[in-house]
């Protein structure tokens, strides 16, 4: 049984959540195979182990097509004025100057927020919710 912990400074107990056995019995989480985890789980033929020659070269494919549509949007961004929707919806805008190599970050410059001009600034990708810009 989990204890309950104590807030420094508060003296209100926190009660400490623990997920149930998995179904190896050692790991803690859901089933892979329960309706619940199909249905949140990101489903696509190749992780589902069902799919034919035909079905996987198609998605393939259209990953291909989708990543490359990507990039050279990337591309197209350089030196343009971007407008950021960030985490909790705060918006932002910036020159867009270049991304990482595994694109987990944005290099800006003139970022503007709500709080002042930032000149130079590191946006994490994972904190961005959208971008638009005009070409």
């Amino acid at each position: 049984p989990a204890q309950p912990l104590t807030r420094p400074g508060h003296g209100v107990p926190v009660s400490v959540i623990r997920l149930p056995h998995g179904p190896d019995g050692t790991s803690r989480g859901f089933d892979p195979n329960s309706p619940r985890y199909q249905a949140l789980s990101p489903i696509s033929i190749s992780t589902m182990g069902c799919g034919n020659e035909a079905d996987l070269e198609r998605e393939q494919q259209a990953r291909v097509a989708l990543r490359e549509r990507y990039l050279r949007s990337l591309i197209a961004m350089v030196g343009h004025t971007i407008h950021f929707t960030m985490y909790e919806r705060v918006s932002v805008s910036a020159f867009f100057d270049a991304s990482d190599i595994d694109i987990l970050n944005f290099q800006v410059s003139d970022l503007q927020t709500p709080l002042g001009v930032h000149r130079e600034a590191l946006l994490r990708c994972s904190d961005i919710i959208s971008y638009t810009f005009e070409l």
